[in-house]
């Protein structure tokens, strides 16, 4: 499964979503690896205009792609924005990986999700399990999308010789999450509502769902460590899931995030919003076989994540007075 080393050293880098949490972490990591970046904001490149996408890769030839670009969101936002959540990543997927082809891009890393796996697959969920059962309705659009990126990648490897190559990683958390009161993901919406509620003096916090859902989360910036060393050292069609092994109940990390944030008060749960899978743990077995662990504890993770987001808070808070003092001496 696995091949020569590829070296990044001196390659001109293409990361798709740089702006992303995924995207900001690779930009991050591949700091550290001497490469030339190439980026655009959605204003300079819609990832979903086909016509746009096959002109910027003629132009800028890329040597490396990192397909990291998505519309994403919580349970809320994939249950709600279907449609989107379908049109826009099946349209991502199509136009990178083609133009990628075409414009003899030499390896492209394609990000799927941990949610592309069957609800009632067994645990831990092995890559094998792709397509053996019915997905989760919540996030049914999203995961298809997903799919089927993951499978143009194989086809183009197969068919064309592609160095192509996906990655399935856990539920992730850190710097550059998305905070948003209801399309947010669980750990980053946790954060928001405990520190909310700290802030406001509040004595209960609602968390969604049950809480006995199980769920396994990971530091973006191991993700992209991680992602480094496959895209150094694995070339197969096979999809790789990167994780930690290890799992958490809601209710459980509910607390945890509570008592980092410094929240006192009582934990209620919503159960009239709906709970996803009932479990989603990966088997990162194929990633271990490859020479890679996560670093960053769950513990670790948690304070990291909380310090940026009061950090992303303070700068949003500069930008807003800044703001204010521009209006106000505005000419009348």
């Amino acid at each position: 499964m696995g091949s020569a080393i590829f070296e990044l050293k001196g390659k001109t880098v293409f990361v798709a979503g740089h702006r992303g949490m995924v995207g900001a972490a690779l930009m991050r990591r591949l700091a550290h690896e001497q490469v030339d970046f190439l980026t655009a904001s959605r204003s300079q490149l819609d990832l979903r205009d086909q016509s746009a996408v096959n002109a910027w890769f003629a132009a800028k030839r890329p040597h490396v792609v990192f397909l990291a670009a998505a519309k994403v969101g919580g349970i809320v936002a994939n249950n709600t924005l279907r449609a989107e959540f379908l049109r826009d990543n099946l349209a991502i997927a199509s136009n990178v990986i083609q133009a990628a082809y075409a414009n003899r891009c030499e390896k492209l890393m394609f990000f799927g999700s941990s949610c592309i796996y069957s609800r009632l697959a067994p645990q831990p969920l092995q890559e094998n399990s792709l397509l053996t059962g019915p997905l989760e309705l919540t996030n049914e659009p999203y995961a298809i999308a997903k799919i089927a990126g993951i499978k143009m990648a194989e086809a183009y490897r197969v068919q064309y010789g592609a160095d192509f190559i996906s990655v399935m990683p856990t539920n992730l958390y850190g710097p550059g999450d998305n905070y948003h009161p209801e399309y947010s993901h669980v750990f980053a919406g946790l954060i928001r509502r405990f520190h909310e509620a700290k802030i406001s003096g509040a004595s209960n916090v609602v968390v969604w769902g049950t809480g006995t859902p199980r769920r396994e989360f990971l530091y973006v910036d191991d993700l992209a460590d991680a992602c480094i060393h496959l895209m150094k050292t694995y070339s197969s069609p096979e999809p790789v899931n990167i994780g930690t092994g290890e799992d958490i109940s809601i209710a459980e990390l509910a607390l945890m995030v509570a008592a980092a944030v410094g929240f006192r008060g009582e934990i209620s749960f919503d159960t009239s919003r709906p709970d996803g899978m009932p479990r989603k743990l990966l088997d990162v077995g194929r990633l271990s076989g490859l020479g890679w662990r996560a670093t960053t504890s769950l513990e670790d993770g948690i304070e990291l994540a909380y310090r940026a987001f009061r950090a992303e808070n303070d700068r949003r808070r500069q930008s807003d007075l800044l703001d204010l003092d521009r209006a106000i001496c505005l000419p009348k």
